[in-house]
């Protein structure tokens, strides 16, 4: 029996419960929810290794002094001058198919030449804040699904489903995962043409859970989960458009509320098209608006089948690609970005397939993600077309931004197989500051009003 057989066989209960319409789904018992103290870890992963010692126990994920933080934030490698124990490539990929998904066997077979998997001794370095833990273990026995899956009740903070019941609670974890409070950045996206060529688009993003306002209180609504901003910087001809958004926790009550502020005609509007396959916005038509952190939003136009769980390479611990001494040439190349940079591991993934509900329209009409389970980021997701072809291939370049206690990307990627081009989304090395989690906003600063007042030029 293979290692990916045993883990299906793991979660056969899970799966079978998986059946049950998602209106009637329910918290775990007191009983389970105990195991996030014992078998499991406080967010519901596994805290055992694998049989093949390829995967280790989690033991509290890394310490936040794990390596040196400079004072704009950025982060010394802790892993500095490991080796890859093996890398894949187009001809051995056969040896490790187990481990790829389709969009990554796509990719190399794809780009022969260039395209690989550099494969590093796996740590498990995914942990959040105590108090992160402690919401989560009132979630496990508190929080449940809105009717039709496509909202939360009685949920706190993050992961509102640690031990999850189907595919969309775990598409929730995703969605709801812990990124710190509120932060800023300044970071750059790229969308080379597939013959190489490439402009970058600098921008500025402001978020802020509904929790870490500082005018948390009645006066905000309990249905918020977050608000968001977005401005561009730069190219010129982009530059002061900004883009604000309301995300609610019960997307059955009330739908994401989304603004635009376009700085050439000087005006605010309503923007209902920042949402599923609207067009995203300065990505030259590289991706849509619910590719951005890979998966966003309502999950309400897919039926979510929990597969169950397997062992995968996913990029993790990628501080070598994220160090300021790196430039953003050289992570931009023809066709991917340079996997030379990219660090791999094995870890257990969550697997779930969403197809487009009847009567609902999308771009993509099947999505395959898989979504680690120690820190319920999504690591790959497959995107495919009507017709049933492999069209995209998202992947996040994840690390531990240990000192934060935050998981969460260096980069975010998005290949597309049938034009060449990519967009990469992310990339902070340039910039004159990392991450900032000192971030305070309050409510006043993300309405329509104060979106007027940021894209000024």
């Amino acid at each position: 029996m293979t290692s990916i057989q045993k883990l299906k066989l793991q979660t056969i209960g899970v799966l079978a419960l998986s059946s049950l319409a998602l209106s009637v789904s329910a918290a775990v018992t007191p009983e389970q929810a105990a195991t996030l103290q014992t078998t499991l870890t406080p967010l519901g992963a596994e805290r055992a290794g694998n049989a093949s010692g390829t995967i280790p126990e989690w033991t509290g994920g890394m310490a936040t002094n794990a390596a040196a933080v400079d004072s704009d934030g950025f982060y010394g490698d802790p892993f500095a001058g490991e080796q890859p124990q093996y890398v894949v490539t187009a001809a051995n990929m056969d040896q490790y198919q187990d481990l790829l998904t389709d969009g990554q066997k796509a990719m190399l077979q794809r780009y022969p030449d260039t395209y690989k998997l550099r494969v590093f001794q796996t740590k498990r370095t995914a942990t959040v804040p105590q108090k992160v833990f402690d919401a989560v273990a009132r979630n496990a026995v508190n929080t449940k699904l809105a009717a039709g899956g496509n909202g939360l009740e009685n949920f706190d903070t993050a992961y509102p489903f640690p031990i999850p019941q189907n595919g969309v609670e775990v598409i929730w974890n995703h969605i709801t995962r812990y990124r710190g409070g509120s932060f800023t950045r300044t970071m750059a996206q790229a969308t080379p043409q597939a013959n190489g060529s490439n402009t970058y688009v600098v921008l500025q993003d402001a978020f802020s859970f509904a929790t870490a306002l500082t005018d948390y209180g009645p006066k905000i609504s309990d249905n918020l989960m977050f608000y968001f901003t977005q401005r561009v910087l730069s190219p010129s001809r982009l530059a002061g458009d900004v883009l604000l958004v309301h995300e609610y926790i019960n997307q059955v009550k009330e739908p994401r509320a989304a603004w635009l502020y376009n700085a050439g005609q000087r005006r605010v509007r309503r923007a209902p098209q920042v949402a599923y396959d609207g067009p995203a916005l300065s990505a030259d038509g590289t991706r849509v608006s619910d590719n951005y952190d890979l998966y966003n939003g309502s999950p309400d136009r897919y039926e979510w089948k929990l597969v169950g769980k397997r062992e995968l390479l996913i990029p993790y611990n990628n501080f070598a690609i994220a160090s300021r001494e790196v430039k953003y040439d050289d992570i931009i190349q023809k066709g991917h970005i340079n996997q030379d940079m990219v660090r791999y591991e094995v870890h257990r993934v969550w697997e779930v397939e969403a197809t487009l509900r009847e009567g609902q329209r999308h771009v993509y009409a099947k999505r395959h993600f898989f979504i680690d389970e120690d820190n319920w980021q999504a690591g790959e997701i497959d995107h495919y077309d009507g017709r049933g072809g492999l069209w995209r291939v998202a992947e996040a370049v994840a690390l531990q931004r240990f000192d934060q206690q935050v998981p969460g990307y260096a980069i975010e990627t998005l290949y597309d197989l049938q034009n060449g081009r990519y967009m990469a989304l992310g990339m902070t090395n340039e910039e004159r500051k990392n991450y900032d989690f000192d971030f305070e906003a309050s409510s006043a600063d993300f309405t329509p009003n104060a979106l007027r007042a940021a894209g000024i030029r």
